[in-house]
């Protein structure tokens, strides 16, 4: 169970970091001026909050019966995913220039 955990973790880590660090729209799509907007990446990081949400109950539903969640689970959830997205925001962002 430890290793779903860590496992699970950086699957996060990775899924909070790709938007920033590759420039396809949702990894398939080629932008117009070889930029993607800010607001892509903030979609993608949305989208792929969701995928990592699923993958999570996945694993929970394989271990045991899911515990019901309330709005404070999924909204500490999703700032824990915003500060795993900050090294790939200061890379993109802050670092490069």
């Amino acid at each position: 169970m430890n290793a779903a955990v860590a496992a699970l973790l950086l699957t996060a880590l990775v899924a909070a970091n790709l938007p920033f660090l590759l420039e396809r729209i949702f990894f398939v799509i080629t932008p117009k001026d070889s930029h993607k907007p800010l607001g892509w990446r903030v979609l993608e990081l949305i989208v792929l909050y969701f995928v990592v949400g699923g993958v999570a109950y996945m694993l929970q539903r394989r271990i045991g019966p899911v515990q019901h969640q309330n709005w404070e689970f999924y909204a500490v959830t999703a700032c824990l995913f915003l500060v795993m997205a900050y090294p790939g925001f200061v890379y993109r962002y802050l670092w490069r220039r």
